[in-house]
């Protein structure tokens, strides 16, 4: 490089290696999370079971319960009681196993001290939950995939609406588990705390979601509190499809506040996410 009179010559300005930057760092680090979620998920071969058979089994031994009962007198358009007993496992288990899966998969993480060993890289909270959320999203895919073939094609389930619009919502159903799941596991010190949740979050969600009562002969004050939980909404979105052909406004409605719920249960689970293990 010449040197004329004290200056340096800039024709020719050395050539530095350009870094990355925050994001491909970001999304290269997020990649990787969630491939080593996905691999230490299948290499745990109860739980993959537990994710995948359990929904179609339980749906399975239902279709035999129901399978030599009369129908009995119901008003036309009325669904069996099995298909309405399969409607609503479709939306809850989803919900339910991808809740235990996902809070105790978390509090072991922590526990074994990788999480706060992850924490010490450059990778954010945020997308520390995005690879978890992705990861058993994609194993909640897999698992209401499974429970909506063996419903529809093995045991004769039957919608008014588009089957595929029952798969998206129980997709919906398993990854709001993930986010509850991921949520409360910020709270547990031990796998046994994160269980003792279930009964905390998912119960009333159960209770007040018009399983057991429909929603509008519940007493005003547990009607509000019925407003407020998202399995209400995921319900009332299955039925929707199984009365209707098309896709109706209530439906669409529930659906997107069942998402808005998915959102902020993983925005909070990202702000509650602790750096330290205690």
């Amino acid at each position: 490089m010449p040197v004329t009179r004290g200056s340096v010559s800039v024709d020719h300005p050395p050539r530095h290696r350009r870094d990355a930057g925050p994001n491909a760092l970001s999304a290269r680090a997020y990649l990787a999370t969630t491939a080593r979620i996905l691999r230490q998920l299948s290499g745990d071969h109860r739980s993959v079971a537990m994710i995948l058979l359990v929904p179609s089994l339980v749906i399975t031994l239902m279709y035999f319960m129901f399978v030599d009962v009369p129908d009995g007198p119901r008003p036309p358009g009325a669904p069996s009681p099995f298909n309405n007993a399969c409607l609503i496992m479709l939306g809850v288990f989803p919900l339910i196993v991808m809740f235990l899966i996902t809070s105790i998969t978390m509090q072991r993480e922590r526990a074994s001290g990788t999480l706060e060993r992850i924490l010490t890289t450059p990778l954010r909270r945020l997308d520390l939950l995005a690879a978890y959320g992705t990861a058993f999203s994609i194993a909640a895919a897999a698992q209401a995939t499974l429970a909506c073939v063996v419903s529809f094609w093995l045991l004769g389930f039957d919608t008014a609406g588009n089957p595929a619009w029952v798969f998206v919502i129980a997709i919906i159903n398993a990854v709001l588990g993930v986010g509850l799941g991921l949520l409360c596991s910020a709270f547990a010190r031990t796998e046994f705390q994160a269980v003792q949740f279930m009964p905390l979050v998912i119960a009333p969600q159960l209770l007040l979601c018009g399983i057991i009562v429909p929603r509008a002969q519940l007493p005003d004050w547990l009607h509000w509190i019925s407003n407020a939980l998202p399995a209400s909404y995921a319900l009332e979105a299955l039925q929707e499809v199984a009365a209707h052909p098309e896709l109706t406004a209530a439906a669409t409605r529930d659906i997107i506040i069942v998402v808005g719920f998915v959102v902020l249960a993983m925005t909070l689970a990202a702000a509650t996410l602790r750096r330290r293990t205690p």
